[in-house]
Formats: structure tokens, C-alpha cells, sequence
């Protein structure tokens, strides 16, 4: 009975916590974003690049990371850790995607506050999540070819040694 009351309380504060958040989050960045653009597209279009490449790129490398260590000895927690750095790294950018895809009120003052206060921002900011998607597949394809290419050698190195 205890547990059920605790979980039960439990979802009641999650819920409430959401709707504060998704009432609060999306003004907050787009205010943060225009203090830093201060009204200029050079301003907004860098800023934009930068999180969208770095909000991208970092926690796409620490999902690989995640992926590649998770069956070694120890790997489970570095794991777990790198995805939860992943996923605060990636904050940024989902801040900004729900001022972009929400349709709340609070997402609708973003975009204006991101319009007047930060041209430029949005546009750049998927420009450079794009960018760094490229980047990322750019390296996982080297990354596993040169993977391939020293396994190939391993066997080949193998193959050609003499049997004792």
C-alpha cells in the first residue's frame, strides 16, 4: 500500500514537473540565445552552428562510445555513463527543438524571441546538427574500416605462419 502511494505521488510530481518545465524551458533559452545574439545574424548564425555541431557531433561520438564498450568488463558503467553525458551535452539542442516543434505557448514566445532577439539561430542550429550527423558517419566509416582492415591483416598474419 506504502509503494503504491509513493509511486503514485511519484507520478503526480513528474507530471507536474513536466508542465512547469514545458512552460518555463522554452522562453528561458530563447531569452538565453538573444542575450548572446544581441539582435545579429553573425551573432545568432555562429551560435547556432557551434551547439548544433558540438549538441550533435559529442553525443553521437559518446552514444558510439557507449555502444562499443558496453560488453567489456566494466563497460556496462561507462555506458551508462557516457549516454547520461550524452545526454546532457544534447540539452541545447532539444531546447531548441521544442521552441521549433511545440505548440504550447511557451514555444510560440521562443520562436518569437528567437525571431526578433537571435536571426539566424534556428536555421544555423539544424544546418550544424546536419553537419555534424555528416561528420559523424564520415568517422564511424573509418573508424570500422580501419577495424576491418587490422582484423584482415590478423587473419592474414595467421594464415601465413607455419604450423608447430
Amino acid at each position: 500500500m506504502n509503494r503504491a502511494i509513493l509511486i503514485a505521488v511519484g507520478a503526480v510530481a513528474l507530471i507536474i514537473a513536466y508542465f512547469v518545465l514545458a512552460a518555463f524551458l522554452p522562453r528561458w533559452w530563447s531569452i538565453r540565445v538573444g542575450n548572446f545574439s544581441d539582435q545579429a545574424f553573425s551573432k545568432g548564425i555562429f551560435l547556432g552552428l557551434v551547439l548544433g555541431i558540438a549538441c550533435t557531433l559529442v553525443p553521437l561520438l559518446l552514444f558510439f562510445a557507449a555502444w562499443s564498450v558496453r560488453r567489456k568488463r566494466g563497460g556496462k558503467v561507462s555506458a551508462i555513463i557516457a549516454l547520461v553525458i550524452a545526454v546532457v551535452v544534447a540539452i541545447p539542442n532539444l531546447l531548441t527543438l521544442t521552441i521549433v516543434l511545440g505548440s504550447n505557448n511557451a514555444a510560440h514566445a521562443g520562436e518569437r524571441t528567437l525571431d526578433t532577439e537571435a536571426p539566424g539561430f534556428r536555421g544555423a542550429t539544424a544546418l550544424g546538427a546536419v553537419i555534424a550527423v555528416v561528420i559523424f558517419a564520415l568517422l564511424v566509416f573509418l573508424i570500422v574500416r580501419a577495424r576491418r582492415s587490422r582484423t584482415q591483416k590478423r587473419l592474414a598474419g595467421s594464415a601465413d605462419a607455419p604450423a608447430v
